[in-house]
């Protein structure tokens, strides 16, 4: 199977492009690069405390040596009378959770797992009412123990199923945290069912192998030995024996970071449909990994695939579909076959990865987690830390202890404003706008819009429900500034986007031109033991999010909608299209 992993992954691009390709990893081969990644070494990357967070790389033995502890859970899940599972997280706490429950489930016999990381208030009452409180398992995930959000879930999920259920309702819970958090301390006083550890040495996104996202995979019945396997199997393939140009996740890496050193920093995916939900995962990996120092990758997931002329020279394709045998119909697959090759004959970079299965996403986690170190290498910077994702949460924390005090968020001066929506800009943007003549709604976003040049990027950073009719929405948005201006495109459910994406758009390349939409609550969910509700938990994300946006002198702007969610959508797409013509 090493040799197969090996076969399955191909990589493409201009004369200039794999010539660079080759030298490095020539380079990486005479200075024994990859053996120094293997041996922890700091040095390898800015010679900071890389090497405190690379014990993913040894954690697929050590999880295969506890196959009773998987099998237990599995069992307490199947054998419980639980019909739904729900992970209440975020970021790497959820979104291997996610992938695995929408790629690879429901399983037979076993609950169906769904996933909780946002605090809109209409996405935590969607879970509760797609669930049987007195038969859901609810998996709190936090490697810290003190993220806010599921700390917050955990709160309201656990007041509902002990009002139903009394003293027993902790049996209805599990946690997984790293030892001695707050989290586990609120675990035992609960009486959670169990608390399974993190490791202290895997940051929260490389953990999609420990038990952040093997104990959902055993609560709703995969088979967590044959995940392993194939982790084991890709390991191997990526190990330290291996010659570098024949090492798959050591040859991505290096082709990732080149191509961002020569401009083409945007990280297209172009996914298999059985394979969707893996884009967020690796928008996470790759967003918070490389976006600092003003560098980065960022990756755009989910864009509607176009024609070649549609796209600028800032972009790397990268295809991961899976073969006829892992579900894909023929029609399908020869569609996104035409698609890569008409992009690869026009000179882009092209990286091509087929999966045999659903069951090889296991693999997929570890080559793209060795590839992100090696692409960090490339770049010069530390891919474990993410320091503009603490900015953020510092000013939310500041806004939601100003509500404490006071019963309201600070008040806010609009920009512009009409019937259809507000506006609004701190000092910066609303100057640079201004001096454009925009005065109106209208003016200002095509002033807006108008600032995307050459290598620039467009991200819609939504507060809003995860649902599909306003994912269709946002999608139409972005095709449509797409195929207008050339620019990548990118689309962020808030607060989720915050744990992801959120830092590359902070620390990574000022190359961005942020439209963040906020709206109205139609409903509002209180929250045990708070002063505030989900409601304005959201709000002060947003807003925390946007004054870190704007203190990075990003090109920014917000929309802000009324509590009809669905028609002031409607309204801010015709008038996108409108500022576009």
């Amino acid at each position: 199977m090493s040799d197969l992993a090996v076969e399955r992954q191909a990589i493409s691009g201009d004369v200039a492009f794999t010539g660079a390709l080759r030298d490095a990893s020539a380079d990486w081969e005479t200075r024994a690069r990859v053996a120094r990644l293997w041996a922890k070494d700091a040095t390898l990357w800015t010679g900071g405390d890389e090497a405190d967070w690379l014990g993913w790389l040894d954690i697929v033995p050590a999880q295969q040596a506890r196959g009773s502890h998987f099998r237990a859970l599995s069992s307490h899940a199947a054998r419980g009378g639980f019909t739904d599972a729900v992970v209440l997280g975020m970021g790497g706490s959820s979104l291997c959770a996610d992938v695995l429950s929408r790629s690879l489930g429901p399983v037979d016999g076993a609950p169906r797992l769904r996933v909780l990381d946002s605090t809109d208030p209409a996405q935590v009452a969607s879970v509760e009412a797609a669930v049987d409180l007195e038969r859901c398992l609810f998996i709190v995930a936090s490697k810290s123990g003190t993220t806010l959000e599921p700390s917050l879930f955990g709160d309201y999920f656990y007041g509902l199923v002990e009002a139903r259920l009394g003293d027993r309702a902790g049996e209805h819970f599990l946690a997984v945290t790293d030892p001695g958090s707050r989290l586990e301390v609120l675990a035992k006083r609960r009486r959670f069912h169990s608390v399974a550890p993190g490791v202290r040495s895997i940051g929260g996104r490389y953990s999609a192998l420990s038990d952040f996202g093997l104990v959902p995979a055993a609560v709703m019945g995969l088979d967590v030995e044959r995940l392993l396997a194939c982790a084991a199997e890709m390991a191997s393939a990526c190990g330290v024996d291996r010659p570098v140009a024949s090492n798959p996740g050591v040859q991505l890496g290096l082709a990732l970071g080149l191509a961002a050193r020569a401009g083409r920093d945007k990280v297209t995916f172009a996914l298999s449909n059985g394979l969707l939900p893996l884009g967020a995962w690796l928008e996470q990996l790759l967003a918070e990994s490389t976006g600092k120092r003003g560098l980065g990758l960022i990756p755009v997931d989910g864009e509607p695939a176009g024609s070649p002329e549609v796209y600028g020279a800032d972009r790397v394709f990268v295809s991961i579909r899976l073969t006829a045998e892992g579900g894909e119909s023929d029609d399908a697959e020869a569609e996104h076959a035409a698609a890569i090759d008409a992009l690869e004959a026009t000179g882009h970079p092209v990286v091509r990865i087929t999966l045999g299965d659903r069951y090889d996403l296991a693999g997929e986690f570890f080559r793209w987690e060795i590839a992100t170190a090696v692409a960090g290498a490339v770049l010069a910077i530390n891919p474990f830390d993410q320091p503009d994702v603490e900015a953020g949460k510092v000013a939310t924390r500041a806004l939601t202890d100003a509500y404490e005090t006071s019963g309201r968020l600070p008040s806010e001066t609009a920009f512009a404003a009409d019937d259809d929506f507000t506006l609004f800009a701190d000092d910066l943007n609303r100057e640079a706008l201004s001096v454009a003549g925009a005065t109106s709604p209208a003016a200002v976003l095509r002033a807006h819009l108008g600032r995307l040049g050459a290598g620039d990027y467009f991200a819609l950073l939504a507060y809003l429900e995860m649902q599909p009719a306003h994912e269709a929405a946002l999608g139409r948005m972005r095709q449509s500034v797409r195929d207008r201006t050339r620019a990548a495109t990118c689309v962020g459910f808030g607060p989720r986007y915050l744990h992801s994406s959120g830092q590359a758009y902070k620390g990574g390349p000022n190359s961005g031109v942020f439209l963040q939409i906020t709206a109205e609550d139609a409903v509002d969910l209180p929250i045990p033991g708070r002063a505030y509700s989900f409601g304005v938990v959201k709000a002060a994300q947003a807003r925390g999010d946007f004054d870190v946006l704007a203190e990075r002198k990003r090109r920014l702007l917000r929309v802000h909608l009324g509590a009809d969610v669905t028609a002031g959508l409607a309204s801010l797409e015709r008038a996108v299209l409108d500022a576009l013509a």
